[in-house]
């Protein structure tokens, strides 16, 4: 069964793999095919856990692929917490292209934290609409992580040190 950590970025999804691969039963990867394009960009092997925050914009991609064969968890951190940690990195990455490829906005006449929150929304909300009616899937809420996390465990029916993966909570990477 393939997996998909689906979030918005800054939301806690490197951590999220790390624990997973103290798993034996699972390979787990952060962002491993954002080089690839095509039917490549979303070919994942069996049984493996991929984080990418750049999937939340080839859901129906990964519908047509995987529609209800793979579980799928949505990533969530505190709102505010996301935009200010996006805020930081308003001139690079996910907020760049956002900001001029999306909206367009290359003038900086809109603050970032305007468009931090625009662009949290609208990903949200494509992977809430994504996940309607999907029988395997589960929130997971990086303020409740340990918990979560356990939960998770047990679902998938995971198997290896929970002991280790639960300690990676306890570091924090990639932090802004």
């Amino acid at each position: 069964m393939n997996i998909f950590i689906l979030n918005s970025g800054r939301c806690g999804s490197t951590t999220f793999i790390r624990a997973c691969q103290h798993m034996t039963n699972y390979t787990a990867a952060h962002e491993s095919h954002i080089h690839d394009i095509g039917s490549q960009r979303i070919a994942y092997p069996e049984d493996h856990i991929e984080a990418d925050n750049r999937l939340s914009w080839m859901l129906g991609r990964l519908d047509q692929h995987y529609g209800d064969s793979a579980f799928y968890v949505h990533l969530l951190r505190s709102p505010e917490a996301v935009v200010q940690s996006f805020v930081k990195r308003a001139d690079m990455g996910i907020m760049k292209a956002y900001r001029e490829g999306i909206l367009l906005h290359e003038e900086n006449n809109v603050s970032a934290e305007t468009i931090a929150g625009d662009y949290l929304h609208t990903v949200t909300t494509n992977i809430e609409c994504f996940l309607k009616g999907k029988a395997r899937q589960m929130r997971f809420e990086l303020e409740n992580a340990q918990q979560d996390f356990v939960t998770f465990w047990d679902t998938i029916g995971a198997e290896g040190d929970q002991l280790g993966s639960l300690k990676e909570w306890g570091t924090v990477y990639n932090a802004s």
